[in-house]
C-alpha cells in the first residue's frame, strides 16, 4: 500500500518545526568542531539552527559547563562534547 506516511518520514521536517541550538563558549575547539557539524547537518535538511554562549546565560552555564559543547534538538540534549553527523541527521529526519 503507497500512503503518506512512510514518504512524509523521508522528506526533511519543515524548517519551523525543528531548531537545533549549539551551547558553546568562546575558544573551545570542540565547540568548533560541534558548530561545523550542525552548521553542515542543517544546511543540508533546511533546519534552523543557533548558538548560545555559556558564559552568557547562567542557567545554561549551571546546567551544561561540564558538557559543552551541547546540542540540543528542540530545547532537548540530543548530545555533548563530540557531535555525530548521521545521528543528528537522524534525529532531524526520523
Amino acid at each position: 500500500m503507497a500512503g503518506m506516511s512512510p514518504l512524509f518520514r523521508r522528506r526533511p521536517p519543515a524548517p519551523h518545526e525543528r531548531l537545533v541550538t549549539l551551547v558553546r563558549k568562546p575558544g573551545c575547539h570542540l565547540c568548533d568542531d560541534a558548530q561545523a557539524v550542525v552548521e553542515k547537518v542543517c544546511a543540508d535538511l533546511g533546519v534552523p539552527w543557533e548558538k548560545k554562549d555559556i558564559t552568557e546565560d547562567p542557567e545554561l552555564y549551571d546546567r551544561y559547563w561540564e558538557q559543552i559543547p551541547v546540542v540540543l534538538v528542540d530545547g532537548e540534549q540530543h548530545t555533548f562534547w563530540r557531535v555525530n553527523e548521521e545521528r543528528l541527521r537522524r534525529e532531524l529526519t526520523g
